[in-house]
């Protein structure tokens, strides 16, 4: 699957909305970053990950987007920067990066001070749907401590998983939003990788920050 610039290239903005990964590390040019939510979806660890996070003998868990009316997930919007051809190369790295998402949502963002009138309309975002004959790789819902044991142990082409959730942790900590589930997740991932671990990227501030979603 292809996304493209739809109307006037010369003029349109093209915003993408990232509620994992793509809070903390882009790996695009942009020319703005805003951080706010989109309403009526939760995020969850429901994605197996066999390219980025995992392997597929032994899949990781990262998250996507859930339909939860009255919900809301933060996350960090950004401004394609470039030309249009270059808008273009970017959304092919994005597709490329997440090609075991398969679908492409507009939504709409809004601020901490933007409670009804959006700050960016129709943001560009990447789920993955329950739908397992689109989406192969869908794990979806477990008990948490099945979550939690699949994160500590899974290892993939970019990384250990445990390695994204602590920064997916980190980001919103940084934004000041605390999720009550990453923070358990994060705090028995860790317990299960070993206390004693000297890793600079399994540290966390566990503990509970100001609470905006």
């Amino acid at each position: 699957m292809t996304f493209t610039v739809e109307g006037d290239a010369a003029h349109d903005e093209v915003w993408i909305f990232g509620f994992g990964s793509l809070i903390w590390r882009a790996g695009f040019e942009y020319q703005k970053r805003v951080e706010g939510y989109i309403k009526g979806y939760r995020r969850v660890f429901y994605q197996g990950s066999t390219d980025h996070r995992g392997t597929p003998e032994a899949p990781g868990r990262v998250v996507t987007l859930e339909e939860a009316p009255g919900s809301q997930c933060w996350g960090a919007a950004y401004l394609i920067a470039g030309t249009y051809d270059e808008q273009q190369n970017t959304l092919a790295y994005l597709e490329w990066r997440e090609k075991q998402y398969d679908l492409r949502v507009r939504v709409d963002v809004f601020g901490r001070e933007s409670l009804e009138v959006p700050v960016v309309r129709g943001a560009l975002t990447y789920i993955a749907s329950a739908d397992r004959v689109k989406n192969l790789n869908y794990a979806g819902p477990a008990p948490r401590e099945a979550i939690a044991q699949q994160i500590a142990s899974a290892i993939g082409p970019s990384g250990p998983n445990d390695e994204y959730l602590y920064g997916l942790v980190r980001a919103l900590q940084e934004m000041g939003v605390h999720e009550e589930e990453l923070m358990w997740l994060a705090g028995r991932v860790k317990h299960l990788k070993g206390s004693s671990e000297e890793d600079n990227r399994t540290t966390v501030q566990l503990e509970a920050g100001s609470v905006i979603g």
